[in-house]
């Protein structure tokens, strides 16, 4: 993953964006900001150029059609190239747990994952395994807040999602309650729901919207054009609005999931097989491997639950796995709209099982069990 060489690279969400340069040139950019929108919306990416617009040493700057200046970066000086190395930000992660796990037994237990790749520019992931935002992190933010910066303009935190330990969250609302004239506050969330309403009121909010479908296409066929036209129509639908989630979207690896997710639903809407159930789940036991197997599940499972609610409500005309379309019919028609319902509240509760590091096998085999009509 590469950084943009300029906002006008950016996709969609237009408007969110020039507010956000316009804030940056008057230098009235928000101390404490979250930025909302589905997974792939580019939030973390706009993050980054956000950061680079103000820590950028050349402070470039274009005009809006009504003469307002916007704030840009140069991606070339010091500080913009040390930003911009964060980009693929998974690597960075991984390459940070594989350093932690090179530690002695008694470090690894108190070494948080923390991207730095500028001395002015914390970035902080959730915490593997049970990918949330811990206490030690939020400490070394609270920590890290209380210099001037070194070598930037400012200094900038960002908290790449909104999923927090109960602790964490509350040593967060020290800094948000007073924070420093030089330091700015990003938190990415897909639901800003998860974050503490003492939190949310205290920051301002910025939504990235999901792109129309046909919009979705048109990138693909331009960046894509590998992909058939039924598969682009598809992976546009699948995608959820989301432009780099699209472009980078796997469609074999979602079917396989699918299929597997479809084999738990029809579990319920039929006499339960717990033979082939429960063989199927064993493959999600362990590892990283299984760790993703089990995340591409579960959102093949939650679009599927849409899928049956929107056809349940009327909708059909919103469908995303548009290819399965007769299959999906016919689960409707046997399944109840309190059924959908009760299944989505349980795919919650396996989320967070995860989080706290259960089996993901077991966790799967109950909740495929508790799927009962």
């Amino acid at each position: 993953m590469t950084i943009p060489a300029t906002f006008n690279e950016f996709l969609g969400n237009s408007t969110a964006v020039e507010h956000l340069r316009t804030a940056i040139a008057a230098g009235r950019l928000p101390h404490s900001l979250i930025l909302a929108g589905p997974s792939g919306a580019g939030k973390y990416t706009l993050a980054l150029m956000l950061a680079m617009s103000v820590e950028c040493e050349r402070q470039p700057r274009d005009l809006w059609s009504n003469g307002q200046s916007l704030a840009s970066f140069c991606g070339v000086c010091h500080n913009c190239t040390r930003i911009a190395t964060a980009a693929d930000l998974d690597e960075q992660v991984t390459a940070a747990v594989a350093a932690r796990e090179d530690l002695r037994e008694t470090d690894k237990k108190e070494t948080r994952v923390l991207i730095q790749p500028h001395p002015d520019v914390l970035i902080i992931p959730p915490d593997p395994p049970q990918l949330l935002i811990k206490l030690g992190q939020v400490r070394t933010l609270i920590q890290r807040a209380q210099y001037l910066p070194s070598e930037a303009p400012r200094k900038i935190f960002i908290l790449t999602a909104a999923s927090f330990m109960k602790e964490a969250a509350n040593s967060l609302l020290k800094v948000l309650e007073e924070p420093p004239d030089y330091a700015h506050l990003i938190i990415l969330a897909e639901n800003p729901g998860e974050l503490l309403p003492t939190i949310r009121s205290r920051c301002a909010t910025v939504r990235l919207g999901a792109l129309p479908v046909e919009e979705i296409e048109m990138l693909l066929a331009d960046n894509r054009p590998d992909v058939p036209a039924k598969q682009r129509t598809l992976i546009a639908r699948l995608a959820q609005g989301a432009a780099g989630k699209a472009l980078g979207f796997d469609l074999a690896t979602y079917v396989a999931a699918r299929t597997d997710a479809l084999l738990l639903i029809r579990n319920a809407s039929a006499e339960p097989d717990h033979t082939a159930l429960f063989k199927m789940t064993e493959t999600y036991r362990a590892g990283a491997e299984g760790q993703q197997k089990t995340t591409a599940l579960l959102r093949a499972l939650s679009l599927l639950l849409e899928d049956l609610l929107l056809l349940d409500s009327g909708t059909p005309e919103l469908l995303r796995n548009t290819d399965i379309r007769p299959e999906l019919d016919r689960l409707s028609a046997a399944l109840s709209f309190h059924w959908i319902e009760q299944a989505s509240r349980g795919l919650d509760q396996v989320y967070t099982g995860m989080r706290r590091n259960l089996l993901r096998n077991l966790s799967l085999d109950a909740f495929a069990t508790s799927l009962t009509r």
